[in-house]
Order: structure tokens, then C-alpha cells, then sequence
């Protein structure tokens, strides 16, 4: 108990901010309030401000993988508890779990600064897209000089950068112009990302003919570039346009009508991420998600390079890439459709020691529950695998955390080692796991003896 309260005044402290570095490591006075000045450089653990977030989160976790590998080692048991194997086993899961709460406290921290500073990095890619377009712009005129198409581009691109720019302050607090790209399960959104590329891409097209049509002073001149706007110039664009933003509004509800019936679980991740439109929830590069962005951004790419060669029209898209782009989208909406499905379990027995007796099921032992799905892609942080219960009976028993070099033992994927409790009444009784989404497994029937 002493150890405990130790901790979690140590703990508690850092919260506060009182265990700061940012001020008192440079020699500031230790009453100056860690966020003025330079407090927010260096070491800074406050958490107002992004860097100290991402600092005061990584300390939390180098603190957290000390202390599961000390338990994993039969380190820092105290007395009281180390004579019985189960009572250690609870004191080291109850740890763990509360030192892991921390943890994800300190990375929810680190999630919402680093989304609140992300408005501005996104302006600033925005704004060097647009002197990267003038730089190239003004390196092509040389020798053919500068044109009307140009300068209707340049025209384009600041109208949709000032747009950009103002949707980002608006969701600033949401992570700027990114904000309708991130799903409700803070990741980034592949169907989302590539449907508002071409969005984005459409709309600049639209804009650099508008722009010419304005500046257009001959009536020829004005029909051949209405004429451009003809579907008929377009279909290829048009359909691919149409394609990806079905997928992208499909795809929401798919996922979304899954999760509500327990076919799909769905944990909710810190901050998005990069990797997220190319992963699945755990981090694994997945097939459908890669080539759809692939294949999207290559016929992107050539669509492009169309508007550049003939700019008084809608990018001529040939159908062979724009059935190349409906391919893959529909791979990516099977994928979508095949990912997932409700844990189950399979098997639940007794767990036997080496040197134990065969025997029944009796209140007190340990039994393994065996089956598939119990961990969540995404859950296999330590204060996500704290929140499994089962059900055996009416009383609900939470899964103990039992620490290996580098990772738990238990629970797993496939196995969960949980004891009955005492208050369970002999009989036939029902088990039933929930995991870390709340999803529930099928309902398995086992015999309890005195």
C-alpha cells in the first residue's frame, strides 16, 4: 500500500505539472510558472503546449515499460502479496492497470495538442503548394512566355488555397483542413482522403477555366472553352468523381452499421496518423487500402498532366484508367465488407499447473477461455486490455494483466486465463466475454463443482 501511494502522489504531482522540468532544469526560480517564457522548451511535461505533451507522454510510457518489465522479472512485489501467487498476480494487474490509465491520459493529451497545432502545418503545406505551382509555372514560361492559361492557374490555386486556408481556422480546433478527414474513430479516412483529392482536383479544373473565360475577350474564344465544360469532355473525371464520393459516404455506413451490430470492432485511436490511410487499425498495411490509394493517385497524377497539356477544358481521363480507378474502389468496398466479425469462443477449460491434478471445474481455479477476436485491432495497449471482463455467471471478473519481456502473456487474441470467483454458485454456469470495443461473444455453458 505504501508503494501505491507512492506512486500515485508521484503521479499526481506530474499532473498537476508540479513534476515539471520545463523551467527548473534551465535554473528558472521554482516558483515561475512552468508555461512562461522558455518553460515550454526542452524537458517540458505540462502538457499545455504540443512538445511538452509529446514529452511528458513519452516519459510516461518509458516509466510504464520499466515498471512491466520489472513485474515480468518478479521485481518490486511487496511483502504482503508475494507469498500467493494469485494475490500477486491481482496486485501486479491492478498496477499495471492503474499506471497505464496514466499513460493513455498523457497520449490523449499529446492527441488533442498535436490536433490543435495541426491547422497551421496544413496553411503552411497549402502555402508552399502554391509557390511550388509559381515556381514551376515561371520555370516552364521561360522561352514560351507567360500565358493566360498561367496566370488563370495561378488564379485558381490561390482562390482554392484561400479557401482551404479558412475551412483550416475554422476547424482548427479539429485539426484544420484535415478535420473531414478523420473519421469518429480519430483516424485518418482512406475512402475520405481520396474522394476529397478529386474534389479538390475538379474544382481547381473548374476554377482554371472559369478563370480564362473571364479573361477571354473573343467571342470564339469564350465558346471553345464553354465547350470544354461539355460532359462530354469530362465523362471519364465525372464518373470517377461520382464513383469515389459514393465509396467514401457507402463506406461510413457500412462501417458504421457493422459496429452498431457487433460484426466490427472499432477502438478509438489517440490522434490520426499518416499511415492510417495505407493501415488497418492495428498498424498492418492492408491490400485493399493500398492499392486504392495507389491506383487513385496515379490516375490523379495523369488527369493532371491532361489539364496542364490542354487547359481550355476538363481533363480528358480516358476510360482505361478511370475503370482502372472503379476497380479498385470496389476492391476497397469488399474489403470493407469482409473486415471484421464478432468474437467468439470456442472452447473454456480448467487451467492446470505442471504437477496439478485433473479435475473439475471448482471455485478458485484458473480457467482458459479459447477462442478468436478477444483483442481489438488497435487494443493491445495495456489500459485497453484492462477494460476485457467476463462474465461467469452474474459476476463479472476483469482479465488480469500478467507481463512477459516485452508484452503480456495475458490476455491474448485466441486465450484469456481468468479465475472464478467465490461468489459464483456451483452449477452450470455461462460464460461471456466483452472486449475492449464492448463487444460481446456468444454465451458458452461450463460446470462449476464445490
Amino acid at each position: 500500500m505504501a508503494v501505491r501511494e507512492a506512486r500515485q502522489g508521484g503521479a499526481d504531482a506530474g499532473a498537476r505539472g508540479e513534476g515539471c522540468s520545463g523551467g527548473r532544469d534551465r535554473g528558472y526560480p521554482a516558483g515561475r510558472p512552468v508555461g512562461s517564457g522558455d518553460g515550454h522548451q526542452g524537458a517540458c511535461t505540462c502538457g499545455d503546449c504540443p512538445h511538452g505533451a509529446r514529452e511528458g507522454h513519452r516519459r510516461a510510457v518509458a516509466a510504464f515499460l520499466r515498471r512491466r518489465d520489472e513485474f515480468a522479472a518478479g521485481r518490486g512485489l511487496p511483502a504482503a502479496v508475494a507469498h500467493s501467487a494469485s494475490a500477486s498476480r491481482q496486485w501486479i494487474s491492478e498496477e499495471l492497470a492503474q499506471s497505464a490509465e496514466q499513460v493513455a491520459e498523457r497520449g490523449r493529451a499529446e492527441g488533442r495538442a498535436w490536433l490543435t497545432g495541426l491547422w497551421r502545418r496544413t496553411t503552411g503545406a497549402v502555402a508552399a503548394a502554391v509557390v511550388l505551382l509559381l515556381l514551376g509555372q515561371a520555370l516552364t514560361a521561360v522561352g514560351a512566355g507567360w500565358t493566360a492559361a498561367r496566370t488563370a492557374g495561378l488564379a485558381a490555386a490561390l482562390v482554392t488555397a484561400s479557401s482551404l486556408t479558412a475551412a483550416s481556422w475554422f476547424h482548427r480546433a479539429k485539426g484544420g483542413v484535415l478535420a473531414p478527414l478523420i473519421g469518429e474513430d480519430n483516424r485518418l479516412s482512406t475512402s475520405r482522403t481520396v474522394a476529397a483529392a478529386w474534389v479538390l482536383f475538379v474544382a481547381y479544373s473548374v476554377l482554371v477555366l472559369a478563370g480564362r473565360l473571364a479573361a477571354a475577350s473573343r467571342h470564339r474564344e469564350r465558346d471553345a472553352l464553354l465547350s470544354g465544360l461539355e460532359l462530354a469532355r469530362g465523362a471519364g473525371v465525372v464518373t470517377v468523381l461520382a464513383a469515389v464520393c459514393g465509396i467514401a459516404v457507402l463506406v461510413r455506413r457500412v462501417v458504421g452499421l457493422r459496429v452498431l451490430g457487433g460484426r466490427l470492432q472499432k477502438v478509438r485511436a489517440d490522434r490520426p496518423r499518416a499511415a492510417d490511410l495505407l493501415t488497418d487499425d492495428a498498424g498492418r498495411g492492408t491490400f485493399a487500402d493500398i492499392q486504392y490509394v495507389a491506383i487513385s493517385a496515379v490516375a490523379l497524377v495523369f488527369a493532371a498532366v491532361r489539364l496542364a497539356r490542354h487547359p481550355e477544358q476538363l481533363p480528358d481521363l480516358p476510360w482505361g484508367p478511370a475503370v482502372a480507378v472503379l476497380v479498385s474502389g470496389g476492391t476497397y468496398l469488399a474489403g470493407k465488407y469482409a473486415e471484421g466479425g464478432r468474437p467468439v469462443i470456442l472452447s473454456v477449460v480448467r487451467s492446470r499447473e505442471a504437477g496439478d491434478l485433473d479435475g473439475p471445474i471448482r471455485t478458485g481455479d484458473d480457467i482458459e477461455i479459447r477462442g478468436a477476436g478477444f483483442v481489438p485491432p488497435g487494443a493491445h495497449r495495456a489500459d485497453r486490455l484492462a477494460r476485457m471482463v467476463v462474465r461467469v455467471g452474474a459476476v463479472h471478473v476483469h482479465v488480469p494483466l500478467v507481463p512477459v519481456p516485452g508484452g503480456f502473456r495475458n490476455p491474448t487474441d485466441t486465450l484469456l486465463t481468468v479465475p472464478v470467483p467465490a461468489d459464483v454458485e456451483p452449477g452450470r454456469v455461462e460464460v461471456q466475454v466483452v472486449t475492449a470495443a464492448g463487444v460481446e461473444t456468444n454465451r458458452y455453458a461450463v460446470d462449476v463443482t464445490e
